[in-house]
């Protein structure tokens, strides 16, 4: 996510450090890059020329603090500057009515609409707790209503079943009154999209907004669409009294224009990221951590969260309970972890979120490659239990055997077992208490070192 913006910004910024005083003459050529920069990343152009302007009315004449350098001033006010055009802070949904909270979801097709009412189903019911109904008023696209049955069942939500020889208004307000006979919370309603924005289609979302009265209208649109995005969440701003955006398919963007433009445009804060095809990859939207984000600073917050929703606890705690006992960490649990760290989004999701992760050149960027981590675990998977727990086992014909069970070779199920047996190594160091011998065997283990084969 913002890979472009963020290698080009990093460039750029590094450019002004040095600098006693940030003066108009010391940044002009800084502010030129930025804005070629923002330009590139498919930013609208009202949207450059206002974060230019007042990037510049705030650095020219700041004396730089005695502890700053004159980059980190500057970045200080990027930074400030970005978090304002998107919003300053996460605006969260308002479910303050009486239950049930009715909340319509809006967009074109192939947006992402029906896999992010999955998806937020599933976050209102796990984290937030609620009682949760989704519905379909897409009576036009083939296997919609379908489609979100299999999702609701996926998720662990309510459906309530609709057809396509039904009108949407009729079909919304039958599950509202279902939603109220059952003490639903929320009741979520899919709505029908088109390929482009047309009169007929306004009309009828304006009619199923009219008749339910939402308290949340969530308009959902790709981010890889760029400065479309922004001017198609206009046009629907325009239509319908929207109180928010979810951006789709932000892992897929490299340039981060929509994210940038949408809340400029439309006067409406992003609310959601959806962040990758899982249906637990809905992020709350927070200006502040995507511009430290953008900036190369990475995102620990949001690591933070992932790995405290993501990370099997129980387990956690049976591998803590192995190093106190002084047990050997066995392939079981080199699985465990490689299965924990797929939920989060897998290696490159993660370093996404780390900071100073820009910097890294890109040849050491590309031998981490997500594919090899499902290909380790798919060895492991080939495996007896026996063979899992004791390594040592695994000679010649099991090799053989394992590598023909995973699809693999038998040197993919050797570099496999060269790599087990560094992190052996290091867990060792770290139940011996050797942090520092650990941190020197993990230069080996970082990429180029062998942790991380090459594609």
């Amino acid at each position: 996510m913002f890979e472009n913006l963020t290698d080009r910004l990093s460039r750029t910024l590094k450019n002004i450090s040095g600098r006693g005083r940030l003066t108009d003459d010391n940044i002009k050529d800084t502010l030129r890059e930025v804005r070629m920069a923002l330009l590139e990343a498919d930013v609208a152009l009202p949207v450059v020329r206002d974060f230019v302007k007042r990037v510049k009315e705030r650095a020219v004449g700041v004396e730089v603090s005695k502890s700053l350098t004159p980059g980190q001033e500057f970045i200080k006010i990027v930074q400030a500057e970005l978090e304002l055009v998107m919003g300053e802070s996460n605006e969260a949904l308002d479910l303050a009515a009486q239950p049930p909270a009715v909340i319509l979801m809006a967009g074109l097709q192939g947006a992402g609409k029906t896999t992010s009412v999955g998806k937020l189903g599933k976050l209102l019911k796990e984290k937030h707790k609620k009682k949760v109904l989704v519905v379909s008023a897409d009576v036009y696209r083939p296997a919609a209503i379908k489609q979100l049955e299999t999702l609701a069942t996926d998720v662990g939500v309510d459906f309530f079943p609709s057809t396509a020889d039904q009108k949407p208004v009729a079909i919304a307000k039958e599950a509202i009154a279902h939603g109220k006979l059952k003490f639903y919370d929320v009741v979520i309603v899919d709505t029908a999209g088109r390929l482009a924005v047309d009169e007929a289609m306004m009309d009828e979302i304006k009619d199923v907004h009219a008749a339910i009265n939402p308290v949340e209208t969530l308009f959902v649109v790709d981010a890889m669409t760029g400065q479309d995005a922004a001017n198609t969440a206009k046009a629907f701003n325009d239509a319908l009294p929207l109180t928010g955006v979810v951006l789709t398919k932000v892992d897929g963007d490299a340039r981060g224009g929509a994210a940038l433009s949408v809340r400029h445009i439309t006067g409406k804060p992003i609310k959601f990221l959806g962040v990758g095809e899982k249906t637990d990859a809905l992020e709350a939207f927070h200006p502040d951590r995507v511009a430290s984000r953008i900036l190369g600073m990475g995102d620990v917050l949001s690591l933070i969260e992932d790995l405290e929703r993501n990370v099997d606890k129980d387990k956690a705690q049976e591998l803590a309970k192995k190093f106190k006992e002084k047990k050997g960490f066995d392939l079981e649990d080199f699985r465990d972890q490689l299965q924990q760290m797929n939920n989060m989004g897998g290696m490159m999701g993660m370093m996404d979120k780390l900071p100073g992760m820009s910097n890294l050149p890109s040849n050491v960027k590309d031998k981490v490659d997500d594919k090899v981590f499902k290909q380790m675990e798919a060895i492991i998977n080939s495996m007896t239990p026996k063979e899992r727990q004791r390594p040592d086992l695994i000679k010649g014909s099991r090799k053989k055997r394992i590598a023909a069970g995973s699809g693999t070779q038998v040197q993919d199920v050797n570099k496999l077992l060269k790599q087990f047996t560094q992190m052996q190594k290091m867990m060792k160091k770290m139940q011996k208490g050797g942090i520092r011998n650990m941190m020197r065997n993990m230069q080996g283990m970082m990429p180029g070192g062998g942790m991380f084969p090459g594609r």
